[in-house]
């Protein structure tokens, strides 16, 4: 188990600019190195031309694959501020949706991490994602391992709302 810092200038920055800082950071706050990679990917991929309900589609149905309840929880709060309703976060985290061109990335993702990167991106490209966004979805999906495993491996304290 990996302890959650809890003083650290990074922190207070993070904490100022977010309002909070959720307690998943405070544990990658351990390793400068691993936060500073996660924050910039993150918003990177936030600059991304996926809708925001798409990533948080993906991200739930990562962590659904990796069986991480923090991040289920976290995602879940995404969603919905994304627009999504229970019936497509549920869906979600299953690897589908009811939109037909979302399922098709929901399934790529959910391939891409139950397969260890090996996935075919035929009904993405069928379904109208670009070759940016299919690699945008892949760049989520290793975004999302990453905190799923910080999060499984730190058994980090679920600090986000009950679902």
């Amino acid at each position: 188990m990996i302890e959650a810092v809890q003083d650290d200038p990074k922190l207070d920055a993070l904490e100022k600019r977010l309002g909070r800082v959720p307690n998943m950071l405070r544990v990658m706050a351990n390793a400068p190195a691993v936060l500073d990679g996660y924050l910039g990917l993150s918003r990177s991929l936030k600059k991304a031309s996926l809708p925001p309900a798409t990533a948080e589609r993906v991200a739930l149905a990562v962590g659904a694959a990796n069986d991480c309840a923090y991040c289920l929880a976290a995602h879940t709060h995404g969603a919905r501020a994304a627009g999504l309703g229970d019936a497509e976060v549920e869906a979600a985290k299953t690897g589908t949706s009811a939109d037909p061109k979302e399922a098709a990335a929901v399934a790529f993702a959910r391939e891409l991490t139950e397969n260890r990167g090996r996935a075919d991106d035929s009904a993405a490209r069928r379904a109208g994602w670009s070759e940016a966004q299919i690699l945008e979805i892949i760049g989520i999906v290793a975004l999302q391992t990453l905190t799923n495993y910080v999060n499984k491996v730190a058994g980090t304290e679920n600090d986000w709302l009950p679902l």
